[in-house]
């Protein structure tokens, strides 16, 4: 039984065929490859050529375009000569959703195509919701049929495929027997590539793609596993979030993902599906891979690896299911762990001498005149100052974590006590002579150095003690896998005591950091690891804005407000912690029946105090009730200039008329009790 990934203590790329689209090479450890997909009308020629050659200037290696009908098809031959007259070699993707005629038009014309197993040839009406062995046999009979003459025609032409499953386009047949999940998405996908195989054509990539993080890590990871075993290889895998959404929120969501897979050696191309234009997301797709090409450059010198990952021992067993989410048992201290939502740790211990102002940033506003504070619903839960006590009353709910002695100044008083709490470095709580009895905070840097694990004999001193909560990180290259393994280490001997993740970031832009913070958080905590979030800068970090093509990346004037709603964030795309509404949004492409990006914002805008409350906004018809499987509300294109709602998976308005949908999806809302008033 394979596992899914080369190693999970170091970064090693999952070996995977290779494959060929155009003169590119995909898999078989060459560069992890980015791309993008046009916005434009296809049928507009100079337009998608001109945004074509926009993500081709920006980095991108691969750009689709949408062919819904024969005519799109058959109009990429004029896209693909006038890139070509114009210099541009950059291999075309053609994506499919519905029509086999216009695949077989596109795979004689672009270098590669894309096709959707749940909405291909399947039936997706859910209408059928038990199918007999006899029955679903014929259904796979009816794919082969109608699938072969595709297979055909791109082993003649030379052209690629991907086969590309969405969470929530799966068919009739595969929701009748596998439900709505990841198996479900592995088995559709499974489906078309033994065609393939059948037909020995090979020149195929597959994606597993979901808006839910959690699903699309967990989806990937059994595909590895299941064409490993069930033919000792793997295809190259492209990976992405389905309709991330934008800004932040975005790139947090897709670098949860996309970053959980590369983190375990998984993934060949990247697609980092953004409601901006497309230019906008290379630049992304780009810091995600980077990480990973500096490691295989150093993994290369003498066959060893880089002189920056800890020795981090091997894991002979697996203490919990990589393939399902499942909390990490631990016991409460206060508020921390046991059933509790992960809590954020705001550090403010730059500060020289923080105010009741710099508590803004992390979500507490003061009122001079009433004497009171506000708290916000992306309030930081404890603060950490270092060395320094504050010489103001604070908000009820905040609480501080100092160093040791100056714990001990503030703990001889009775507010102190309940209010400031310790932190010790690993083996200094077991020397301690001195202990917060109500809670304690002990940080282990996990595996920076050579000690082996039978020499951590401070566990056995702190480990279950009640009072403690551990807080992990690590200074290694290969930080997320160090404290994954401490992770399993603490499963293994039983110790439940509630951790906080501790990640720092020395990278450069805010975009860099968010995509760090997000990919070495965000992998653990999909696993059910973490009671709690703190998010840093080392001394060598730096924070500048950044320019791609003229307009600001991502703009930040407040670094501690920066990393507390990015905290907020990951637990909002990890689903471990839910603090603001949830918007699921395509990327907009050629079939998009309406301004995408000016009716999200329109819709954000109204609808951003719903708590927990999960929006799709779907540009149109193919993308609407397939994609946005995890919304509670649709709001999505069903002609020009006409809208159709949905709660969940069923329409409940059609065609309404765009000047009035927004507010027709807020009475929608208020129909279902989902509406609030706005402060």
């Amino acid at each position: 039984m394979f596992l899914y990934t080369p190693s999970l203590t170091e970064y090693k790329r999952l070996l995977t065929k290779e494959v060929k689209i155009g003169d590119l090479l995909l898999g078989n450890h060459h560069p992890i490859r980015v791309q993008t997909m046009t916005t434009t009308d296809t049928m507009d020629t100079i337009a998608t050529v001109e945004q074509s050659i926009r993500c081709i200037e920006a980095g991108a290696e691969l750009v689709r375009i949408t062919a819904p009908s024969k005519k799109e098809a058959e109009n990429l031959l004029l896209i693909k000569n006038e890139l070509r007259r114009r210099g541009y070699h950059t291999p075309l993707v053609a994506d499919i959703h519905f029509t086999p005629n216009a695949a077989e038009i596109a795979a004689r014309i672009v270098e590669k195509v894309r096709v959707n197993p749940g909405n291909y040839v399947d039936k997706k009406k859910f209408e059928q919701i038990e199918y007999t062995d006899a029955e679903y046999a014929e259904e796979i009979d009816r794919i082969r049929e109608r699938f072969t003459p595709l297979v055909k025609i791109c082993k003649e032409y030379g052209t690629a495929m991907r086969i590309g499953t969405n969470h929530g386009s799966l068919s009739d047949r595969i929701m009748s027997r596998y439900g709505d999940t990841a198996i479900g998405m592995v088995e559709s996908a499974m489906e078309f590539l033994r065609i393939a195989r059948n037909e020995s054509y090979h020149n195929i990539v597959l994606s597993m793609k979901s808006s839910n993080p959690q699903v699309m890590v967990q989806a990937y990871r059994l595909l590895v596993q299941q064409m490993l075993n069930e033919f000792a290889e793997c295809y190259p895998l492209h990976l992405g979030v389905t309709e991330a959404g934008d800004g932040e929120d975005g790139r947090i969501k897709s670098a949860i993902g996309i970053g959980t897979l590369l983190e375990d050696g998984i993934g060949d191309t990247v697609r980092v599906s953004l409601t901006e234009d497309p230019e906008f997301e290379i630049p992304v797709c780009k810091d995600l891979v980077k990480r990973y090409s500096v490691y295989s450059q150093q993994s290369t010198v003498d066959g060893q690896p880089p002189t920056a990952y800890g020795k981090v021992p091997v894991i002979n067993s697996f203490p919990y299911s990589p393939f399902e989410y499942k909390r990490r048992e631990t016991f409460a201290v206060s508020n921390i762990g046991a059933k509790h939502v992960p809590v954020v740790v705001a550090d403010l211990s730059k500060i020289e001498n923080i105010t009741p102002h710099h508590l803004e940033s992390i979500g507490y506003t003061y009122d001079e005149a009433t004497d009171k504070w506000s708290i916000g619903d992306m309030a930081a839960d404890y603060m950490f100052t270092g060395n320094q006590l504050l010489n103001f009353q604070l908000p009820g709910t905040l609480k501080v974590i100092v160093y040791p002695e100056t714990w001990k100044q503030a703990a001889v008083t009775p507010s102190g006590e309940q209010k400031y709490f310790p932190i010790f470095m690993d083996s200094g709580y077991a020397e301690a002579e001195r202990k917060s009895e109500l809670m304690n905070f002990v940080m282990i840097d996990c595996f920076n150095d050579d000690t082996p694990l039978n020499d951590y004999t401070y566990f056995d001193q702190l480990a279950n003690d009640a009072s403690v909560v551990l807080c992990l990180s690590s200074t290694n290259s290969n930080a997320m896998q160090s404290v994954r393994r401490m992770f399993i280490e603490l499963m293994q001997r039983n110790i439940k005591n509630p951790v906080v993740l501790i990640t720092d970031s020395k990278w450069q832009t805010p975009d860099e950091h968010l995509i760090h913070f997000a990919t070495e958080t965000g992998g653990l905590l999909l696993e059910g690891m973490g009671d709690g979030i703190c998010l840093g800068y080392s001394s060598s970090a730096q924070f500048t804005n950044t320019k791609v093509s003229g307009r600001t990346y991502l703009e930040v004037k407040d670094n501690n407000q920066f990393t507390n709603n990015t905290a907020f964030s990951i637990l909002q795309a990890t689903r471990t912690r839910i603090s603001k509404t949830e918007y699921i949004s395509c990327p907009s492409c050629g079939r998009t029946l309406f301004d995408l990006q000016e009716t999200t914002a329109k819709i954000r805008s109204v609808t951003n105090h719903l708590k927990g409350v999960k929006i799709a906004i779907m540009g149109c018809i193919v993308n609407g009730p397939g994609e946005m499987a995890d919304a509670d509300f649709g709001y999505v294109g069903s002609g020009p200039g006409k809208i159709t709602l949905y709660k969940g998976k069923e329409i409940v308005k059609r065609n309404v008329d765009s000047d009035v949908a927004v507010h027709e999806l807020i009475n929608l809302l208020k129909e279902n009790e989902a509406w609030v008033e706005p402060a």
